[in-house]
């Protein structure tokens, strides 16, 4: 196809498609779909080889939400039966992380739902990050606790954090339709604040809301503009006792597509499936991996995910290898700011395997779905698997056999599924 051929040449070179090139891609046939998905790896595979991040969620506060968006199982008024917890003390969120990293995490993403954390709880989460610190060396922390007021930024990179997650969502346009508590502007204002603190900045969107074509290509653009360092895409999981319970709308191949657009939109830049990839890709994750280079290990924040151990073999069984703590994440021109993701890369752009530094500040972020929650806000994330007898429903219908509340992990007296 020469919209593939196109599209290729211009994210080897870093330019930005046309819109009308982005639509194209998400409106490519089932026909098609895996020309789409080997276009887009030529992409993925030039800046980021075939090396998969992983990243681990700590839930530092769970549910009891004041916001009101609409995907999220932690909103004000969800009747969503999820963990409620107050804040992990330091040493239980050290604990947390440590399970994560144990299982090849290289980054941990610390998340509190509410609005945004008063002054305290920047303290809070400050002692939490030099704990980890301490007890984890080398490790990476993305901090994810919503709107930021001034300098709350600036304590944070202080106490040791690498990144700063606060999502998009979705365009502009149709914010309104989804959250009335805060603006689309005041998101836009968080991400600019981790960028001035010297936090790698990570933004991304949830799909699968009802939103057209149009909207995930505005809200990519957006991204794009704001030049985060990483760009989560969340799948919607439509959670019980939520206003959005009842969209499902998304299929394997309409989530490849949403993947490919993105990528060729952010070629350079980590894309990362974050919640929801176990519920709507299902048995086509591993195609996945060809068009992102991130993942989320184990659970998510208020539900289950595939288990750790079987991430790692989908990994290695798909031909893909788990980036090391000694390798950068990021391609040079992206990783020479400085810091954590300033390490020496090749001279063709890309990241050697075998350079020093604690990966990239590639704002690993959390999928934070409004703040509250990094990956899924328990909208993303399955334990279990399809009965082999069930039939493929269709889209729209409810699939709530594929949602499993979290009930282990931080916050609870089970082990995580690390």
């Amino acid at each position: 196809m020469d919209l593939l051929n196109t599209l290729v040449d211009k994210g080897l070179r870093r330019e930005l498609p046309t819109r009308e090139e982005a639509l194209a891609v998400l409106a490519t046939s089932d026909d098609d779909l895996l020309d789409v998905v080997a276009a887009a790896g030529k992409v993925r595979r030039h800046w980021f080889g075939r090396r998969v991040k992983l990243n681990y969620l700590v839930n530092l506060k769970s549910g009891l939400c004041p916001e009101d968006c609409s995907y999220c199982s932690q909103r004000l008024g969800s009747k969503a039966d999820i963990l409620k917890y107050t804040w992990l003390k330091p040493d239980q969120a050290s604990e947390a992380a440590a399970a994560g990293l144990a299982g090849g995490a290289k980054r941990v993403c610390l998340v509190a739902s509410g609005r945004g954390p008063t002054d305290r709880d920047v303290d809070r989460v400050s002692e939490t990050i030099r704990t980890i610190k301490e007890q984890n060396e080398g490790v990476e922390v993305c901090a994810c606790l919503g709107l930021l007021s001034d300098g709350q930024a600036e304590r944070l990179r202080a106490a040791g954090a690498d990144a700063y997650n606060h999502n998009l969502n979705t365009s502009e346009s149709t914010y309104g339709d989804i959250t009335t508590t805060h603006t689309y502007a005041d998101r836009v204002d968080t991400v600019h604040k981790a960028h001035a603190a010297g936090l790698s900045a990570c933004s991304g969107l949830i799909a699968g809301m009802g939103e057209s074509d149009e909207d995930l290509v505005d809200v990519v653009y957006s991204l794009r503009e704001l030049d985060p360092d990483s760009v989560p895409v969340n799948f919607l999981i439509p959670f019980e006792g939520t206003p959005l319970a009842k969209e499902w709308n998304l299929t394997p191949q309409r989530c490849l597509r949403i993947l490919a657009m993105v990528r060729f939109v952010c070629p350079d830049v980590e894309v990362r499936i974050a919640g929801g990839r176990e519920v709507h890709l299902r048995s086509m994750q591993p195609l996945a991996l060809h068009l992102a280079n991130s993942i989320f290990l184990g659970d998510y924040l208020t539900s289950e995910g595939q288990a750790g151990k079987a991430d790692l073999e989908m990994i290695a069984d798909a031909g893909f290898e788990v980036e090391g703590a000694d390798q950068v994440t990021l391609p040079q021109h992206r990783a020479a700011g400085g810091g954590c993701g300033s390490h020496a890369a090749a001279a063709d752009g890309t990241a050697p395997e075998g350079a020093a530094g604690c990966g990239s500040h590639e704002g690993a972020g959390c999928g934070s779905h409004d703040g509250a929650g990094c990956g899924s806000h328990g909208g993303g994330g399955v334990c279990g698997s399809v009965p082999a007898t069930a039939a493929e429903p269709k889209t729209n219908e409810p699939r709530t056999d594929l949602v499993a509340v979290r009930r282990r992990g931080a916050g609870t007296d089970l082990a995580p599924n690390a």
